[in-house]
């Protein structure tokens, strides 16, 4: 590969057209879990379009129309702030600007291999500003465009996960490419944006009665599943001769479970074609499908892949936790356009030695039944248990967690000259979180990004694959 060097050749501010009065917006819990900065790169093989546009183009095209974009979702122009009385985050919608970068490289796209699987170097396609620890100073939105050897360019995007949950991230992109390119984006609907968080917010008053609630009874929490079972992986973890006296050292809060150890991780992309999930459906339930969805096979296989992988003892209790969209679980549902954090986790448990011994329609009912029972009351409930005071948890290798973005196809974001070749996350804060993202080459089958420890990836490797060839 040629020289690796990316070079920034300009960094900009960049301010909505239309400035928004300043306003505070509440946030609510969901929003408050995880302030850090989510990047996904975009990768733009070159074309009739784009080759003979100067990168200088690219750049004065993408900065206008993001101007536009922030006019209307002003949010993302604001600052995460500190409530000095009781020290929860909110935004301020102040008109603080994005940040906007140009970049080179003599790299050509093709040098990079497959663009599906990982690779350190895609760090390079981002901006990362420098957190101090002051939310005031901190962008809530940042994007790099970087200009190929082969005359393709890549969009590396950070976007505050207080700000946005995956399905509003999707929806911003796509207006902003819409700003772009000055077209319709086919089959992606765009919905205005909603910022109020409404009925997602937790009064001062319940919160008040909640903490007392939760102090005098403390097991109320479990009333929310994934709490409930988060609860007996702790116990099981701390009464665990095996595990290192210093856990706590090497512990996390809720919101950043299973963090520790992250930098040990490799993050790998299994392709899972339509056939292949076809295939395992049938082996499943026969001719007919059962009614299960592709999401519902393909976790319940990954479950047992990765717990199997894990050789845990058999009494072990191991957890499935994915995420839910409660956008259409709320009474009544939230907008369409709603532009903040809609998800809470589901959860399913059993011993290891049980779930290997399950069928996987089995498991399956058991995924469904806990989608099931995300209704508005374990919505509310989770709000309000993220009231408590978080303490640190230990690793819990027993927990796999899965994020559903089949739903969310975003390397249909156009820009102006395509859709993307390839959209990659890059490393996430929780790098054992499975992706499952829609395939850009099939738009029936799967793209699974997992992080694994390397003594892992073999064996997990063997199991996932097996049944689906």
């Amino acid at each position: 590969m040629a020289t690796q060097t990316v070079s920034v050749t300009k960094t900009v501010s960049v301010y909505p057209k239309s400035l928004h009065p300043p306003t505070l917006l509440n946030l609510s819990n969901l929003d408050r879990q995880c302030p850090i900065l989510m990047y996904l790169v975009f990768f733009y093989n070159p074309s009739h379009g784009n080759q003979n546009l100067s990168n200088g183009s690219l750049f004065h095209i993408l900065k206008m129309s993001l101007e536009d974009t922030l006019s209307v979702w002003y949010p993302a122009a604001g600052r995460l702030t500190l409530n000095p009385s009781d020290g929860k985050l909110n935004l301020l919608c102040n008109n603080g600007g994005a940040v906007l970068v140009e970049a080179i490289t003599q790299v050509k796209i093709s040098e990079l291999g497959d663009l599906s699987q990982y690779n350190d170097w895609y760090e390079k396609l981002v901006f990362k500003p420098v957190f101090n620890g002051n939310f005031s100073e901190m962008p809530l939105v940042v994007a790099q465009v970087t200009r190929f050897g082969c005359g393709g360019y890549a969009v590396g995007v950070g976007t505050s996960h207080s700000l946005f949950d995956g399905p509003s991230t999707f929806n911003f992109l796509c207006a902003w490419a819409s700003k772009t390119n000055m077209k319709a984006h086919g089959d992606l609907e765009l919905h205005e944006p909603v910022h109020e968080r409404g009925s997602l917010l937790v009064s001062y008053g319940h919160t008040q009665h909640r903490i007392t609630e939760f102090c005098n009874n403390p097991n109320t929490v479990t009333r929310v599943a994934a709490f409930d079972h988060l609860h007996q992986l702790i116990k099981q973890a701390a009464t665990d001769q095996s595990l290192d006296s210093d856990w706590k050292l090497k512990g996390c809060k809720f919101s950043e479970i299973g963090c520790s150890n992250q930098e040990n991780y490799v993050l790998r992309t299994f392709h899972v074609s339509g056939a292949m999930i076809e295939n395992l459906k049938r082996k499943i339930s026969g001719r007919n499908n059962g009614g299960f969805s592709s999401f519902e096979v393909v976790a319940a296989h990954l479950w047992k892949a990765r717990t199997k992988a894990l050789r845990l003892r058999k009494e072990r209790m191991v957890c499935l936790q994915f995420a839910v969209d409660t956008r259409n679980k709320m009474v009544p549902p939230l907008p369409k356009g709603f532009s903040g954090n809609a998800y809470v986790l589901a959860s399913v448990t059993l011993t290891a030695g049980k779930l290997e011994e399950e069928s996987h329609d089995a498991i399956i009912e058991k995924i469904k039944e806990a989608k099931k029972s995300v209704s508005n009351d374990y919505v509310s409930a989770y709000i309000k248990a993220l009231e408590v005071p978080q303490g640190t948890l230990p690793p819990l290798m027993e927990l796999t967690m899965v994020s559903d973005w089949i739903r969310m196809p975003f390397h249909k974001v156009d820009f102006g000259h395509g859709e993307a070749t390839y959209a990659s996350p890059l490393v996430p804060p929780l790098p054992q979180v499975a992706y499952f993202m829609q395939n850009p080459n099939e738009i029936r089958g799967i793209d699974v990004r997992i992080g694994l420890l390397p003594q892992h990836h073999h064996a997990f490797s063997q199991y996932f694959l097996t049944n689906l060839q």
